[in-house]
Formats: structure tokens, sequence, C-alpha cells
């Protein structure tokens, strides 16, 4: 049975039903990946997370930023304010931190051998080949799972440090992981991040690359899944790299990338 990859949800629960229907989705033989932000700016982020983590073949979830937002607003000692934000219908539901719970227990990092596929939200760190990569992100993946997920949420915040090194240890190690992994959209020709410019590749400062076309980046000779970037329209030039974050939210398409041939199917969000 096939596995279909989908784009960034953001809460948008009407425009994923019609794309399950479009694939003929059979939900107790097909699986679902989700790259991350099943949540926020969206009208519908609880119905969202209360159906994917009710799905009965269980689900290939990563993590995003918009995901560890809603983390941070229930576990982390960050107050919720509101702005941009649509997540009170989960802060405030009776099974919002069950469910905060299960989300907290998802992956940053997935890698099928059998698809040769490998998913994330934002992308991987050029500067990781494929066994660091799953090393940095188990590492992450238990500390949000583990007992100090409050302590952790509670310091997520920040651009610094702004490039990898082996050496980096603690609370910095941890938080350039989330950033590459759930922010990354350009680096500089070291690798390291650029977070503060969002627009154009074409209009991008001459030392800026998208973070797959950074110079002498480590080649992983798989297939790579990523999200995030809802301004590439789904479009990458690299032939093992797919990006599906297709813009849903902002009236664009929510994408499903069937993983055994690489065909996409899309639905406009009938905003």
């Amino acid at each position: 049975m096939p596995d279909y990859a989908i784009g960034d949800v953001q809460g948008c629960y009407e425009p994923l039903q019609r794309l399950l229907e479009l694939i003929d989705f059979d939900d107790k033989a097909d699986r679902l990946w989700f790259v991350g932000d099943l949540v926020n700016r969206g009208p519908d982020s609880l119905a969202v997370l209360r159906f994917v983590s009710s799905l009965p073949v269980m689900p290939r979830v990563t993590l995003g930023n918009h995901d560890l937002h809603l983390l941070a607003s229930l576990f982390g000692n960050r107050p919720w304010k509101g702005h941009d934000d649509t997540l009170h219908e989960v802060m405030q539901a009776r099974d919002g931190e069950a469910l905060g719970h299960w989300l907290r227990k998802q992956s940053i990092l997935y890698y099928s051998p059998e698809l040769n596929v490998v998913m994330c939200h934002a992308g991987i760190c050029p500067l990781w080949d494929l066994p660091h990569a799953i090393q940095f992100a188990k590492e992450l993946e238990e500390v949000l799972a583990g007992d100090r997920y409050r302590d952790f949420l509670s310091h997520l915040y920040g651009n610094q440090p702004d490039i990898w090194s082996d050496d980096l240890q603690g609370m910095d190690k941890l938080r350039v992981i989330t950033n590459y992994y759930t922010r990354m959209r350009f680096c500089d020709a070291k690798g390291k991040l650029e977070l503060s410019y969002k627009g154009t590749i074409a209009q991008a400062p001459a030392n800026l690359y998208p973070w797959y076309e950074v110079p002498h980046r480590k080649e992983i000779d798989v297939n790579i899944v990523f999200g995030h970037w809802a301004a590439l329209m789904g479009k990458c030039p690299h032939p093992k790299i797919h990006a599906i974050d297709t813009g849903c939210l902002w009236g664009g398409q929510l994408t499903a990338l069937r993983l055994q041939d690489m065909q996409r199917f899309a639905v406009w969000n009938k905003k």
C-alpha cells in the first residue's frame, strides 16, 4: 500500500480532507507522512491534531517550527499571547495537553531505508552527512520526548549559535540543531544559518544560498522530502530533493507526494 508525504497543513483541516479524497486514502492500509507544521495560522489546528494522532496506521510526523511553538506555549513557560497565532482552541481544549504530549514524541527526522527517503521540516544542514543528520535529530528527539522537555522548550528561542560546530554542547547544540531542522532556508557558503532574510531566491544577497545549493554541501544519496518554504511552490532543482510546501495556508495548494513513485497530488485551498 502507498505512502504519501503531505506538505505543511498549518491547521487547514478541510483541504486536508479533500486531498485525502483525491488520493482515495485508505486509513486501514495507506500510511501518511507529515512534513511538519501541522498547526497554527490556519483555522482548525485542533481538528488536524485530533485527526492525525488518531489515524489507525501510525503516521510519520516530523516537527516544524509552528509545532514547536505550540509545545513551547503548552509546556515551556512561554505565555501564549495570541498574536498571529490560531492555537487558542488547542490551548483551551480538554485534550490539548494530551495532544501536546503526543506531538512532542514525534520525529525531527524520519528515514526509511526501504523507500530510500528521509523527511524533515526545513531541510538538512549542509555540513552533515546522513549518519550525522540521523544522530543529531535523535539527540533532539530524545530531549523532547524525555523528562527535560519543559526546560528545553523554555530555552528554545534564539538565533545563536548560527553555525554547526562539533564543539557545541548543551542548549547551544540543541538550539542550532533545532534551527537547522525547523527554520532554515538560506545559509552562507560555510553553512552558517541566515534566519533574518525571508525574501526570494532571486533577490537574495550574493553571499546566501538555498540550503540545498550551498557549495560543497555534503551529498546525501537518498530522496529528501521537506516543507517549510512556501515561496518555492514545490519547486527544487535538485532531482532528489522534494519541496512539498505549496502554500496551502496562503491560498495555494496542499500537496501529497506518493513516495513509491514521487507522483504529486494537490488540492487548492478554497479561501
